[in-house]
């Protein structure tokens, strides 16, 4: 049977039934249907599962599933990727609530339906593409949606407008939570000294550590740096916090000042919510500092500037890189 006329989260289609189901067509990650006035009726978003054994060759910065977010790169292997064609489609969802039906390939052209999508922002990063260039990625995150269960095709238009009108109302995201640091700001945070497609390569292979591992990671580099009593809290007991450290008695000016981090192996963006809730575990007196393989919304980067709060420095995943490559730092004994 290659139609139906419903999908249900968790279960699995082939790539026929999807195909013929939404009038889409049989390749590509995204798969928009057009109606005859040239306007999007709904998009098929199509990934791939990290064990799947496809992720390497269809994207080598593996779209990956962080919680509830699906952190989605556009299509394009190789050079800069444009905000065109069919990547372009996909902010229209901003202005209409058109569904986006999330797909994740387990193998042998076969897909499990994830639910529907909801856009939350884009934005661009440094990438290698397949030939190990510096390229521009545009990038895609997605909140995916685990109501309804069932999603009949028929009404998923009505379906998405509810459910996007409803979330936005829930989780409103205000213009700077949806801006992320541009690539010229970004490149600021690297000292020129070091070249890009070197931070960048360093970068790459931080995504790919185990994330508790990563934190040993951190918890290596601070030794590195002037930390002294490095300690890496106990896993589902941190309360937030993941590692304690102090600054060493030669600093003059800082010496035994405690510092609190949080380390993210992640892809999906750092918001204002999360710095927040990094202070509220941070303990009275200490500085604390929020690290990510990733980037920072500018909601974010505002939240840890203000004055009247604790402190909080940022470092996002270039900055990190650049420190590791400074500190002479094997990633490779970490992964």
């Amino acid at each position: 049977m290659n139609q139906v006329a419903e999908f249900v989260i968790g279960n699995l289609y082939s790539n026929d039934q999807i195909r013929f189901s939404l009038a889409v067509e049989n390749l590509g990650g995204i798969r928009p249907a057009i109606d005859t006035q040239k306007n999007l009726r709904h998009i098929a978003v199509m990934t791939a599962a990290e064990d799947s054994g496809k992720v390497k060759t269809e994207n080598p910065y593996h779209d990956r599933i962080e919680g509830d977010v699906l952190v989605y790169t556009a299509q394009g292997r190789q050079g800069d990727q444009l905000l065109s064609g069919r990547n372009k489609r996909l902010i229209e969802q901003y202005s209409t609530p058109s569904p986006f039906f999330g797909f994740i390939n387990v193998g042998r052209q076969t897909y499990r339906f994830l639910g529907l999508l909801e856009l939350l922002r884009h934005y661009q990063e440094q990438q290698s593409d397949r030939r190990g260039n510096l390229r521009k990625a545009w990038m895609f995150e997605f909140r995916i949606h685990s109501e309804p269960p069932i999603v009949p095709i028929e009404h998923a238009t009505v379906i998405s407008a509810e459910l996007l009108a409803e979330s936005r109302k829930q989780n409103p995201l205000v213009a700077l939570e949806r801006e992320v640091s541009d690539l010229d700001e970004v490149s600021d945070s690297v000292p020129a000294d070091i070249p890009a497609a070197q931070v960048e390569d360093v970068r790459s292979h931080l995504l790919q550590i185990d994330p508790f591992r990563f934190e040993h990671l951190i918890k290596a580099l601070m030794e590195r740096n002037g930390f002294v009593a490095v300690s890496v809290t106990q896993a589902g007991s941190d309360g937030g916090i993941d590692i304690n450290a102090y600054v060493e008695e030669q600093n003059d000016f800082f010496a035994g000042t405690h510092v609190q981090a949080q380390v993210k192996r992640w892809r999906h963006v750092v918001g204002s919510v999360e710095i927040n809730k990094f202070r509220g575990a941070m303990s009275s007196g200490a500085k604390g500092v929020f690290v990510t393989t990733s980037h920072y919304s500018k909601a974010a980067i505002l939240e840890a500037r203000i004055e009247t709060k604790p402190t909080v420095a940022l470092i996002d995943g270039g900055k990190l890189s650049a420190l590791i490559l400074r500190s002479k730092l094997d990633v490779a004994s970490f992964g």
